[in-house]
This record gives C-alpha cells, sequence and structure tokens, in this order.
C-alpha cells in the first residue's frame, strides 16, 4: 500500500524529470491524449537546452540530482527495453555508477558490525577506497597467509542505502500500479512484476554474501574452462555488508591500446568471451548479467576476469532448449520450427495461427541470410525477435529479457576488440555441442531420466497430497452447507484495514496538492 511519503517522492521525481527535459523527450507513440498534453506542458518547465546536448546527458544530470537510488533503478530499467523502450534503454545504459566515496571509519564501522571483529584484526593494511558506485564501494587491502602478504580487494556497503532503497521503490511500485491502470495497454508488460524484480535483485545486491556465493557458482562451473575466471573469495572476511576477494591485477577490456600494449590477442579475446558467455548461458544456466567493459579484465596469463557479479541470471532446461532450437533454426532456416518452439514453450497464446507467426519469423530471418556473417548480430536478432512476438501476445519473460540485454553489452564488448568479428562462427562450437547433446538422442535418455526422478518425487509425496485433498473436500462441502463466514477477528481487520486506506488516500491527496502549489509557488 502507498504511503502519503510515496506520493511526495513520485511528485519530486516528476518535478526534476520535467525540469531537466527527460519528459519533453519521452517519444509520443501510444500516449493517451491527455499524457501528449501533459508532455507539451512539461515542455514549457523544462530548463533550457545547452547547444549539442544529448538526451541521454539530461537524463544522467536528473538521475545525478535524485540519488544513488536511482542510478541503480535506472541501470536495470537499462536492462527492460521492453518496458521503457529501446531508445530510453540506451540512454540508460550510459548511466555511470560513480559516486563519491564515503569515510573510511564508516567502512570500518560497517566492516566489524557485519563480520564482529576490528578490521585491524582481518587485514594488515587497509587503505582509502579507490572506487565507490551507488551501493558500495571498494578499498585495496593485505591480509596474511601462510604464504605470505596477500593483496585483496574489499567491498563495503554504502551506509543507509538499504533504508534509502525501501523508500525509493515504494515509489516505483506507486508508478508501476498507475501505469497499469491509465495504460492498459503495458500490461503485457506486467510493469508491477517488473517492480518487484527490481525490488528483489537489488535486495540481493546490497547482500554481499550472494555476490560472493555467486563468485563461488561461477569459479566452480569455469574451473576447468580456459580462458576465464572469476575472482576467488575469502570467505573468512565476507559477511553481509563486506566481501573480501582476491585482487585483480589485469588491463580493462575498455583499455584497448592498453591489451595491444600487453601483447594480448584482441581476436582470439573475443572468441573465448562469446563462447564463455554462451558456455554459461546453455551448459550452466547461470551467466553474468553485467558483463559490461568496466567488469571485465585480462590478467597477464590472458585470461578474461569476470569482477562485479551483483547481478545474474539463470535460465531453466525450458528456456535454454528454447534459445538454442531459436538459433539453429535461424541458422538452418527452419523458420516453422521457430515458430513451434514459441508455441511449445507456451510463449505465444494458442489462438493465434502459427503459419502467420512463422511468415513473421521470416521476415527476420531472411535478411540475414544474404549478409557476410561477420556483420549479423545475434543481439540484434534476439532483439527483433521479441519485437515481432509483441505483436502476437508473448508476455513479456524477464529471464529471457536480461539474456538478450546480456547478449546485447556482451557482443558490443566483442565487437569493439575487433570489428569484423565473426560472431556464428566463434559460437558454433559451443551450440552446435549443446544442441548435439540436447536436442538429439541423449535427450530422449535426459527427458526419460528426469521423468523418471519427478515419478519418484510424485510418489513419495502421494500420501501428504491425498490427506490434503480429503481435507480440502471437506472444507468445500462444509462452505457449501454453511455458506462462506468470517470470524469477528478478520471481519474487524477487513474493517480496519479499508478504514486505514481511505484516510491515506485522503491525506495523499492533500499533500499532492500542497507539493504542487509549492511548485508551482517556486516557478513564479
Amino acid at each position: 500500500m502507498s504511503t502519503p511519503g510515496a506520493y511526495i517522492r513520485l511528485a519530486r521525481i516528476g518535478w526534476v524529470l520535467v525540469r531537466e527535459g527527460v519528459v519533453s523527450a519521452v517519444p509520443t507513440e501510444h500516449l493517451p491524449p491527455f499524457a501528449r498534453f501533459a508532455q507539451k506542458a512539461a515542455g514549457l518547465l523544462a530548463r533550457r537546452r545547452v547547444p549539442g546536448e544529448e538526451r541521454s546527458d539530461r537524463l544522467s544530470r536528473a538521475v545525478a540530482r535524485l540519488g544513488p537510488s536511482y542510478v541503480k533503478i535506472g541501470q536495470f530499467l537499462a536492462t527492460r527495453p521492453d518496458v521503457v523502450g529501446a531508445e530510453f534503454a540506451a540512454d540508460l545504459s550510459l548511466l555511470q555508477d560513480r559516486m563519491a566515496t564515503f569515510p573510511q571509519n564508516e567502512a570500518k564501522a560497517a566492516i566489524q558490525g557485519s563480520l564482529g571483529r576490528t578490521v585491524d584484526d582481518l587485514y594488515a593494511e587497509f587503505s582509502e577506497p579507490m572506487a565507490a558506485a551507488s551501493i558500495a564501494q571498494v578499498h585495496p587491502a593485505i591480509v596474511m597467509r601462510d604464504s605470505g602478504r596477500e593483496k585483496v580487494a574489499v567491498k563495503v556497503i554504502r551506509p543507509g542505502v538499504r533504508q534509502r532503497f525501501a523508500s525509493d521503490i515504494e515509489a516505483m511500485y506507486l508508478v508501476s500500479h498507475m501505469q497499469e491502470r491509465f495504460l492498459p495497454y503495458t500490461r503485457r508488460l506486467k510493469p508491477v512484476e517488473v517492480t518487484k524484480t527490481l525490488e528483489q535483485t537489488t535486495k540481493i545486491e546490497m547482500d554481499l554474501r550472494l555476490e560472493a556465493a555467486a563468485l563461488s557458482e561461477l569459479g566452480e562451473n569455469t574451473k576447468d574452462d580456459s580462458g576465464f575466471r572469476v575472482p576467488k573469495v575469502d570467505w573468512e572476511r565476507t559477511g553481509r555488508d563486506v566481501v573480501t576477494m582476491e585482487w585483480i591485477d589485469g588491463v580493462k577490456m575498455s583499455d584497448i591500446e592498453g591489451l595491444k600494449a600487453a601483447g594480448h590477442d584482441l581476436n582470439l579475446l573475443a572468441e573465448v568471451l562469446i563462447q564463455s558467455f554462451l558456455r554459461h548461458t546453455l551448459r550452466d544456466g547461470f551467466f553474468h548479467a553485467d558483463m559490461h567493459q568496466g567488469n571485465l579484465f585480462v590478467d597477464d596469463a590472458g585470461h578474461i576476469v569476470a569482477v562485479d557479479m551483483g547481478i545474474v541470471g539463470r535460465l531453466g532446461k525450458k528456456e535454454r532448449r528454447f534459445l538454442a532450437e531459436i538459433l539453429f533454426g535461424f541458422i538452418t532456416r527452419d523458420y516453422q520450427r521457430v515458430a513451434d518452439v514459441h508455441f511449445e514453450a507456451g510463449y505465444v497464446p494458442s489462438h493465434h495461427d502459427a503459419a502467420s507467426f512463422a511468415q513473421a519469423i521470416r521476415a527476420i530471418g531472411e535478411p540475414i541470410h544474404g549478409q557476410p556473417a561477420e556483420t549479423i548480430s545475434m543481439a540484434k536478432l534476439l532483439t527483433l525477435l521479441f519485437e515481432v512476438t509483441e505483436l502476437f501476445d508473448m508476455q513479456t519473460r524477464p529471464e529471457l529479457v536480461m539474456l538478450q540485454k546480456t547478449m546485447v553489452v556482451v557482443e558490443g564488448v566483442a565487437r569493439t576488440l575487433n570489428p569484423r568479428f565473426n560472431m556464428w562462427k566463434a559460437s558454433e562450437p559451443v551450440v552446435g555441442k549443446w544442441i548435439r547433446d540436447n536436442l538429439g538422442p541423449k535427450r530422449i535418455v535426459t527427458d526419460l531420466r528426469d521423468g523418471l526422478h519427478a515419478a519418484l518425487r510424485l510418489a513419495e509425496a502421494a500420501p501428504e497430497i491425498a490427506a490434503r485433498t480429503e481435507k480440502f473436500s471437506s472444507e468445500i462441502m462444509a462452505m457449501s452447507e454453511n455458506g462462506l463466514r468470517f470470524d469477528a477477528e478478520t471481519a474487524h481487520a477487513i474493517g480496519k484495514a479499508e478504514a486505514k486506506h481511505t484516510r491515506s488516500g485522503r491525506i495523499a491527496l492533500w499533500l499532492i496538492a500542497a507539493t504542487l502549489v509549492y511548485i508551482a509557488w517556486q516557478v513564479t
């Protein structure tokens, strides 16, 4: 339930976005008439544009005024072009998660509060922060091992960030509920569910134990892979508010000249990056979902090292099979199969015509077959696919959208290393192996084995299911004979909740009115 504070925060957000000219730059397509009128009015209140200023600059300035939580919200929405549109997603992806550092004594207090030991007990040296983001900052430190001194990276949560985010997410919920109510065509995108996903992923990101667990899991998955690794976690010095990990000495993948000077093969790095990402996605169903250049290093041995695993993605067997069959269908020009996969997976409602959907898929696939392989973008292919599925009422699949967005980022990094990089040739060994193992005869054996395990679990649960069914049947019979009744406590609780909701709504309306009067007075 939205509190009066959420309405006040929403009014402030709206004013900042109007003042910085963000609202007037929103595409007018699909907007109802009253929203178009409001957008034109917003343009009159916006600051005068600086010559040469881009929309992304105005958006960055607005987010900076709103605070650190909104940087994280903006970065999350950049992964959802289906919700905010491709143009705004591109602008949001440029948001820099670089904030002012907080005092070292606050970092030490957070470490002691999380681990129950002082910084002097845990580290031989603990240096000033070298970088700070919206959620945490990183300190270089030294720990003593049996083998001697070892340099580590210590990531510490920003004080008060959880409380600020909890307040800001309430305003996001208010926006998403209003969006579903007043813009019915956006319900397909499930804005409230998107906000829930944002809340959940950010809560996970703010518990550094979970980031450490993600690093550990990806490390185990890739321990036998060549050319890719993640930092090792020091679990003794890791808690909810702090994670200590291996220090990475290497060249950032954004530093092309530095990579060349270090003698690294850029084409090989691009190939390893793409193959590693696809291997994590298809083989493991678990991938780093924030693999931009700032989170990727190349160490002295030529290995790609991925850091900052606050955001991860998972794909189940169905989603992995869906992805592989789509890629295979486009490669073999079997568009009917691509269409059938969508229907079999339940992504496209069954009342649509499969032949018509296959025709739409053909419109995407045919143009790419006349192009050189190095110019075909796998990420662009998936983007176009999701645009077409919108015409056939495909419900938003957050895990697939995150996959598509991550693929766009990873492919972009590979293209910066080698603009004419052949994505399909590099991908074939991984995709081809997965298809042979999972879409051929081996698939039947795997499905039979999984089906047998499921049947055994169902048999074990049968007595409990039978008991619950009998109890439920008795309750239904009693309800049919006596009607649905509430006890006195339930009835009292319902009445109290309704009264509170009505009172909160009235208070909120008065607060909004007061805020608007204040804004109008400030403008005049």
